[in-house]
């Protein structure tokens, strides 16, 4: 197909398009003259996951680039994958994300105790550790006497979320449409999750205290 038409199929500007070609994102197409090329199927696929990366994940050019790269050095099986894409690997290079927290190890703070009794195995380089320990502190300075053991039954929750989660990973997709998947339906369906627990919340305190 012609530049205009995977622009059509992939949802992104021809100018967009010759971006990401210039900057090593998007392989180039076969050559058919001397200023035209011709696309196929993979390159639809690269591009919906680079509008994934940059445009929902929130990576920089850069960053997705590594991202990238790494998945074509064969970093292809699924947990590796995701730990790229959700920048939790090692294989991205480091620096490209500012504000990432200094990493610490499981039982140095209240997030390394909450993960060792649920024996949950995790990088060391997850900054959702840093949100645990964080926001514990704040509700402590708060008055709120709250610890990581109320969050227990909260993590387990999560646990079986993540295994929802992990379940809709399970189709035989290449690692391409599986990485933009993964993106997707993490980052996209938070802000939906959040809202459920709202409803929820007000549908139990209806049941409870309504009249």
């Amino acid at each position: 197909m012609r530049i205009s038409e995977l622009s059509r199929r992939s949802g992104v500007p021809t100018a967009t398009i010759k971006y990401y070609l210039r900057e090593g994102l998007l392989p180039p197409g076969r050559p058919t003259a001397a200023t035209q090329a011709e696309y196929d199927e993979h390159h639809v696929r690269r591009l919906r996951l680079i509008r994934a990366l940059i445009g929902v994940r929130g990576l920089s050019v850069s960053a997705a680039r590594n991202v990238l790269d790494a998945m074509s050095e064969g970093e292809t099986d699924t947990h590796s994958m995701l730990g790229l894409v959700f920048g939790l690997s090692t294989s991205a290079k480091p620096g490209e994300e500012p504000g990432e927290p200094e990493s610490c190890a499981p039982g140095d703070s209240e997030a390394g105790a909450l993960l060792t009794e649920m024996g949950w195995s995790t990088t060391e380089h997850n900054p959702a550790r840093h949100v645990i320990d964080e926001t514990l502190q704040t509700l402590r300075s708060l008055g709120v006497d709250y610890d990581w053991r109320s969050l227990v039954p909260y993590a387990r929750l999560a646990e079986q979320t993540a295994a929802l989660d992990l379940d809709q990973l399970q189709a035989p997709l290449d690692p391409i449409e599986k990485a933009e998947r993964a993106v997707l339906l993490t980052f996209l369906l938070e802000p939906a999750l959040l809202a459920l627990r709202r409803l929820a919340q007000e549908a139990e305190s209806q049941a409870r205290y309504g009249t």
